[in-house]
């Protein structure tokens, strides 16, 4: 007898506001449970020190969770010159102390120019990236250090806020894969000074922006399930830069019974991916596989069909 899975089957997306001091999964895990969700998960984890956008998809919303992995980023950061610290931000152990040049708002601007475009990055040791099956961050703990790959990622823009000779305030839009606390830490090198990261928010992943964040509280203090629930966007807008194909009811049975589907797929070259919907309800993702053709990819749970 297959084992009943606990909780209600939301299912959407919430764009909570992390706070600081908590990690990503702890934050989910309090999403969850005030949803009562069956399942949840994020997209693109967050450190316990910074705040801001974290996308948590409930439910069905999970299985499309991987396209925002690859989105662009925005963060807002303050970087402080004059110390080197082994997590790159303050709440890391200090391992070098540097003196700070006399520096105007002029001179660091000139130097972001050189960090703009793609650039090389090494990841720091206090990251979730694998190294034989062991994240890097649990090495570190055990004061073990190993080679890391260098890395090619992209600022799209790096924007000067605030400057206070030993301290700036930074606006960044980066590639899926860059580490904040590692570009500031190379800024503060070409600088002529050691540098960390003393805050860091997420503005923005992907389509999302911070206008419609929740804080946890926010989300506490709605009265009942329906509430909370009504703070949820749908599920298909983690796939809504995917275009777009309606399908008949004869071809969405086909396609949740996993086979291929005659549609009209609009010109779609062979090998797209795209959202498919039958009236205004959107049933998952499919493949085009000819100009009259759709085969299934991922589709939501249609176990009440």
């Amino acid at each position: 007898m297959a084992r009943r899975r606990r909780g209600l089957p939301v299912n959407g997306v919430l764009l909570l506001d992390k706070p600081k001091g908590a990690s990503s999964n702890h934050a989910l895990q309090r999403v969850r449970r005030l949803l009562q969700a069956q399942k949840a998960g994020h997209t693109g984890t967050l450190d316990p020190m910074a705040t801001g956008l974290l996308p948590v998809c409930l439910g069905e919303a999970t299985k499309f969770s991987a396209h925002l992995l690859e989105a662009d980023k925005v963060y807002r950061t303050r970087v402080q010159l004059g110390a080197v610290t082994d997590t790159g931000d303050a709440e890391g152990e200090v391992i070098e102390r540097c003196a700070v040049p006399p520096l105007t708002a002029a001179d660091v601007e000139r130097v972001l120019e050189r960090f703009r475009g793609e650039i090389e990055q090494t990841p720091p040791m206090y990251s979730a990236l694998k190294h034989q099956g062991r994240k890097l961050y649990e090495l570190a703990r055990e004061g073990k250090s190993v080679e890391r790959a260098v890395r090619r990622v992209t600022v799209y823009d790096a924007r000067l806020l605030a400057f206070d000779g030993d301290a700036f305030e930074l606006e960044v839009r980066v590639s899926k894969g860059t580490y904040v606390r590692t570009l500031a830490e190379d800024i503060g090198r070409a600088l002529g000074s050691g540098a960390h990261i003393t805050a860091l928010r997420r503005l923005a992943t992907g389509p999302f922006d911070s206008e419609g964040m929740l804080p946890i509280e926010a989300l506490e203090a709605l009265s009942g399930q329906d509430e909370r629930e009504a703070a949820l966007l749908p599920v298909d807008v983690l796939v809504a830069h995917l275009p777009k194909l309606d399908v008949d009811e004869s071809a969405r049975q086909r396609l949740v019974h996993g086979q291929a589907a005659s549609v009209d797929a609009g010109g779609e070259q062979a090998g797209k991916l795209t959202r498919l919907y039958c009236g205004e309800t959107f049933i998952g993702l499919g493949v085009v596989t000819g100009p009259q053709e759709v085969a299934p990819k991922r589709l939501l749970n249609t176990a009440a069909d």
